[in-house]
């Protein structure tokens, strides 16, 4: 039987449309440097390899997640200031 759509905005699901970013360690997710600021990326932006994607807090050490090639981000899957494992994707690219 073929599998039902996943719901919009339950975050909940493990299978997205495309390529995933995934956390490289668990920690605290950061969209933008201080809470000011501007994002790193957005949601259908274009980036470039080595671009900064978003920040991982682990042990109280700002982890910078980085592009390792073009791409554009198509969703985001994460909310600013939430708690990430090792492996969870963080973004979904094309």
């Amino acid at each position: 039987p073929a599998a039902a759509p996943p719901a919009a905005g339950t975050g909940e699901t493990t299978s997205h449309k495309g390529e995933t970013i995934n956390s490289p360690l668990a920690g605290v997710f950061y969209r933008a440097s201080r809470p000011d600021a501007e994002p790193f990326v957005q949601e259908n932006g274009s980036v470039s390899p080595g671009q900064t994607l978003c920040i991982v807090e682990a042990m109280k050490l700002m982890n910078e997640i980085t592009a390792e090639r073009a791409c554009k981000i198509t969703k985001i899957l994460v909310e600013n200031a939430e708690a990430v494992e090792e492996g969870q994707p963080l973004f979904v690219i094309e």
